[in-house]
């Protein structure tokens, strides 16, 4: 099957090679030239212009965008807009607010042009791992692009198969689900960041303190020098905390036990703002994910070891890295 990538990032790019490295065929646009070219040596079609983007792709079009929330993407499927014609489809795979994607949605569809919005979790290792994707639309523009969803997704791998759940959608066990029409998906990935927030808090946390055990306000008989890296280790190995965050955590300590190379500074992408907004709505008290997102917005003020754990847990899963160092900035020098 075709698709066209727009936005040949860390996350972008992968998509295309794990697509084609199963037989899909992509088109692939990006303003930065060189990914375009580094795409098309993979064995992609290169495109220079959007015009020409839309030109080689085979109706009906699917066009990928994989771009940074915002205004970026807002122009760019504005644009695509314009240029698609009926039953043509533009996905959305970035982190998305919900709300937009319900009015863009509404907005294309007046064009006669379908709108899909595919919250995608996986990081930089989804082209080895698959992505897990929580998809919104229409079910017969979904159903249409599966061989699409279906290569991207992990599969059943080695996990176990949960009781109980014979005879329902077998495409959830794959890696994937159509949570529901155009939003729904990116409304999923968003508690799914969410959450992830409170869970990379609570490891961060419990390793601060662990690493603090044997500081010389505690008596001397209660202090404790422990090898917080071999302690991440052990856990990794039959406890009840086990993930894929406590991996890259034992990893990054393995590597760098003060983890110095660190500042604690920590961004927030955004789509733990808007999972506080959706629980104040829907007035459910989410006292864990909340706290999590305030100690992101301390982090940039003074900065702990647990901040430090949150950034080896952001660069090992999604590569991000942390912002240059401003002159003056007191929380840079702690």
């Amino acid at each position: 099957m075709q698709l066209g990538m727009i936005g040949l990032g860390r996350m972008g790019g992968n998509i295309v090679r794990r697509l084609m490295k199963s037989g899909h065929t992509a088109v692939v646009y990006d303003k930065d030239s060189k990914a375009v070219a580094a795409l098309a040596a993979d064995g992609a079609v290169g495109a220079d212009s959007l015009e020409d983007f839309i030109a080689k792709l085979t109706k009906p079009r699917t066009a990928w965008v994989m771009l940074p929330a915002g205004k970026i993407t807002e122009a760019t499927i504005d644009a695509l807009a314009k240029l698609m014609q009926a039953d043509d489809v533009v996905i959305d795979g970035g982190n998305t607010f919900w709300q937009d994607d319900v009015r863009r949605g509404k907005a294309l569809r007046e064009r006669g042009l379908h709108y899909v919005d595919v919250g995608t979790s996986g990081g930089i290792w989804g082209i080895e791992r698959g992505y897990c994707m929580m998809i919104g639309g229409d079910r017969q523009v979904v159903g249409r692009l599966d061989p699409i969803f279906k290569t991207l997704a992990p599969g059943i791998g080695d996990i176990p198969r949960t009781e109980g759940r014979e005879g329902r959608d077998a495409r959830i066990e794959q890696g994937y689900i159509h949570a529901g029409p155009v939003g729904a998906g990116h409304f999923v990935k968003m508690i799914h960041n969410g959450i992830e927030y409170g869970l990379m808090q609570a490891y961060a946390e419990g390793f601060d303190i662990l690493k603090n055990a044997n500081i010389d306000a505690l008596p001397p008989e209660h202090r404790f020098d422990l090898d917080i890296a071999d302690i991440a280790e052990v856990w990794r190995r039959g406890s009840v905390i086990p993930s894929w965050l406590l991996d890259l955590t034992a990893s990054a300590l393995a590597t760098n036990q003060t983890l110095d190379n660190y500042s604690g500074f920590v961004e927030d992408s955004g789509e733990g703002r808007w999972t506080v907004n959706a629980a104040i709505d829907e007035a459910v008290p989410a006292e864990v994910l909340t706290a999590a997102l305030f100690a992101r917005f301390r982090s940039r003020k003074e900065h702990t070891f647990a901040e430090k754990i949150l950034s080896a847990m952001r660069a090992g899963f999604g590569g991000h890295k942390e912002p240059p160092k401003k002159p003056g900035s007191k929380a840079w020098d702690r």
